[in-house]
């Protein structure tokens, strides 16, 4: 199955994630199909880009999105 989820980068205590699509036997970190976006929870005000174009696209096809990833594409939409 295609997930949309998220994959951690950045340093030690400083995390930088990238919303990514998938396969869901895929490791938290293992290769990726599309990036479809990004997100760092460290910043002042939480940096969250995201392709609302792509992701629908994925959606369509029945990728299934993560629950922390439904929850960022809800504020996203609002």
């Amino acid at each position: 199955m295609t997930m949309i989820r998220m994959t951690r980068m950045g340093r030690k205590k400083k995390p930088f994630y990238r919303i990514v699509v998938t396969d869901s036997r895929k490791r938290r970190d293992g290769g990726w199909i599309e990036a479809i976006g990004h997100y760092n929870p460290v910043s002042v005000n939480k940096e969250l880009t995201l392709d609302m174009e792509r992701l629908n696209y994925w959606v369509s096809v029945g990728a299934q999105m993560s629950p922390t990833v439904k929850r960022l594409a809800g504020k996203q939409q609002s």
